[in-house]
């Protein structure tokens, strides 16, 4: 039971290949991308995420707001008062373990994956990092994906020639500070400016123009850009 057809419907299937679950998700949801399930399994891991996205609360919450993997070896054993209607929700459900990581881009919280066991499970620290590093893969596809599909002007080119013949070079010097900024390459510091220019509504340019006059910063300890789940 997927969200979509096509080659994100697919997205769950390297990390099934890999991994000793028994289903996982892939959802996108917090303040830039609407809750969607992007890519599920199984119908199991499609009624994870709606629980999820439903209550607001679980595991995926948690693994955004502290941009950390949420892993419950034994959901069964988690006390009601962390997560009160969730943990009443899926008594009837056949879930043993539950294990939630972010995906993120930078600063950029973008959503989670979320992976299940029948019975209880523990990860091990081998099978941790395997998806914390696919996390950073597909973080970056979904993010891809969602401003393929945006109708929002986001290259940050206005209306006038003089406008945009700066525009190209503006973006491609912000691009380098947020690069400086976050250690990462070119092409996710430039998905970085783009989610937080999809994310407030406005255009590129405008977000390079604040980059460059330090008006704007995605350095740790410095401007906030994704607030936490309330």
């Amino acid at each position: 039971m997927n969200a979509l057809t096509g080659h994100e419907s697919r997205l769950f299937e390297p990390l099934l290949a890999l991994l000793p679950v028994d289903g996982l998700s892939i959802s996108t949801f917090g303040h830039i991308l609407a809750a969607e399930t992007i890519s599920a399994s199984d119908a199991q891991s499609f009624r994870l995420d709606e629980l999820q996205f439903d209550l607001g609360e679980g595991p995926c919450w948690d693994a955004l707001e502290t941009a950390k993997p949420v892993l419950e070896p034994d959901i069964r054993e988690r006390p009601n008062h962390v997560w009160p209607a969730f943990s009443e929700a899926i008594i009837a459900e056949n879930f043993g373990a539950l294990f939630a990581f972010p995906l993120m881009l930078g600063p950029l919280r973008i959503g989670a994956i979320d992976l299940y066991t029948n019975q209880p499970y523990r990860l091990g620290e081998q099978d941790i990092q395997h998806v914390e590093i696919l996390a950073t893969v597909v973080s970056r596809m979904v993010l891809n994906r969602a401003l393929r599909l945006s109708e929002s002007d986001l290259v940050g080119e206005a209306d006038t020639a003089t406008r945009r013949a700066f525009s190209r070079r503006e973006i491609h010097q912000a691009t380098g500070m947020v690069l400086a900024q976050l250690g990462i390459p070119a092409a996710d510091a430039f998905l970085v400016i783009q989610g937080h220019a999809f994310a407030a509504g406005r255009s590129m340019l405008d977000i390079s123009s604040e980059i460059i006059d330090r008006r704007l910063s995605f350095a740790v300890n410095e401007q906030q850009i994704e607030g936490s789940h309330d």
